[in-house]
C-alpha cells in the first residue's frame, strides 16, 4: 500500500520496528503506534544487533523508529547500519538529545524525521502524518539542513567507518572511550589480551588513526554518547 493511500482519512501503518535500549519506553512506543495508527505487526529491539537480526529474518516493516543512544552503536553509526540493511524503509529518529547539530547531522544522513522524546501524543501523531505524507519532520525551531557542509561530511564519513567495524571491534572501541586498558578490556570481553591488541590494531587502521587516544577523540567528535554522560 502506498503512502498516499495510507494518508487518506485515518492513517494506518501496518508494521513497524521500534529500536530503543529502554524496554519500558520501547514497549510504550509500540503501544502508542498500535493505538494511534492501528499497527498490528510491531517488533521491538533494545540494541542495534537485535534490530539487524530482526531485519535479517525477512521482516520488512513500513518504517523504523530508532533511538540513537544504543549500547552497541556510537552516534550515527547505528542509523547508517540500519539504512544500509534496509535502504528503502523510512527511518525516524527519536532522541532525548535535540541540539541543532545532532538533528541536522541525522537529517543530512537521510533520516525521514527527528522527533524529540518529550514530544506529546498529539504532536507525535502530527509528526508521523507529516513524515508519511513525504515531508521531513524537524522539531520546532530547527531548520532543515540546506546543504552538506564540510563538518557534516566529516561526521558522516567517520560514522560510516565506525559502522563498518565488527561487533567486537565496536565493543572494544566503546571500552576504549571509557578509558579501559587492554588488560581490563580482555577481562570484560573474556578474550586473550593478544586478541584485544589485534582487534585494536585493526580498528585503528580502519578509523585512520594511530593510537587509542586519537580513536577516542574521533568517536567523541561524532557521538551523542558524550552528551548523554
Amino acid at each position: 500500500m502506498s503512502r498516499a493511500e495510507l494518508s487518506e482519512h485515518s492513517l494506518s501503518i501496518k508494521s513497524a520496528l521500534v529500536i530503543d535500549d529502554h524496554p519500558l519506553y520501547c514497549d510504550a512506543l509500540a503501544t502508542t503506534m498500535e493505538s494511534i495508527f492501528n499497527t498490528r505487526r510491531i517488533r521491538t529491539a533494545t540494541s542495534l544487533g537485535e534490530a539487524l537480526q530482526q531485519l535479517r529474518m525477512r521482516f520488512s516493516p513500513d518504517l523504523v523508529i530508532l533511538d540513537l543512544n544504543l549500547p552497541d552503536a556510537s552516534g550515527l553509526s547505528g542509523f547508517l547500519k540500519i539504512k544500509e540493511k534496509a535502504p528503502d524503509i523510512p527511518v525516524i529518529v527519536i532522541s532525548a538529545i535535540t541540539t541543532e547539530g545532532v538533528v541536522q547531522s541525522v537529517l543530512a544522513a537521510g533520516a525521514a524525521g527527528f522527533i524529540p522524546k518529550e514530544t506529546g501524543r498529539q504532536s507525535f501523531e502530527d509528526a508521523m502524518r507529516d513524515i508519511w505524507s513525504g515531508k521531513t519532520y524537524v522539531p520546532p525551531g530547527i531548520a532543515l539542513p540546506t546543504r552538506a557542509q564540510s563538518s557534516d561530511r566529516s561526521v558522516e564519513t567517520i560514522s560510516r567507518k565506525i559502522a563498518h567495524l565488527s561487533q567486537q571491534q565496536t565493543r572494544i572501541l566503546g571500552l576504549i572511550c571509557e578509558g579501559m586498558p587492554n588488560k581490563l578490556i580482555a577481562y570484560e570481553m573474556q578474550l586473550a589480551e593478544a586478541t584485544v591488541k589485534a582487534h585494536i590494531t585493526a580498528l585503528l587502521r580502519r578509523l585512520g588513526v594511530h593510537n587509542r587516544t586519537q580513536a577516542a577523540m574521533l568517536v567523541r567528535e561524532v557521538s551523542i554518547r558524550h552528551s548523554l554522560q
